[in-house]
């Protein structure tokens, strides 16, 4: 198995849902539709999601509370409560929460395919 795979098999709950624990928190998909999902982003302190690529899909995400640290490309940046950015396809992007309390996101996903096979990770 390659560390793509493995690594997108460590982030999958084992349900079909999108919904569910992580090991960097919690995610629970609010609203879904063909071209476009809506999350809630948990993140718990001190933890993030691993650097990915999306190829057919834009994200949006806005911090509802705690602090984000975002790196897309080769740009890092900090969001606070009521502060948004867009991360287009094929950026390489992660997001870490380097706050004491959770972290809490809305992400809004658009593009022609959400599917989870469309995540390629960098090794590590």
């Amino acid at each position: 198995m390659t560390q793509q795979k493995q690594d997108f098999n460590n982030d999958i709950s084992l349900s079909s849902s999108h919904s569910g624990e992580r090991y960097w928190g919690n995610v629970e998909v609010i609203e879904e539709g063909e071209n476009y999902r809506i999350s809630r982003l948990e993140i718990k302190p001190r933890h993030g999601i691993k650097a990915q690529i999306h190829y057919h899909r834009h994200e949006h995400w806005v911090v509802v509370s705690g602090v984000a640290k975002v790196t897309c490309n080769d740009e890092e940046i900090f969001l606070n409560r009521n502060q948004s950015t867009y991360v287009p396809a094929a950026s390489l992007h992660k997001v870490e929460n380097p706050g004491s309390i959770p972290l809490i996101i809305l992400e809004i996903q658009n593009g022609e395919y959400l599917g989870e096979d469309d995540i390629e990770r960098p090794c590590e």
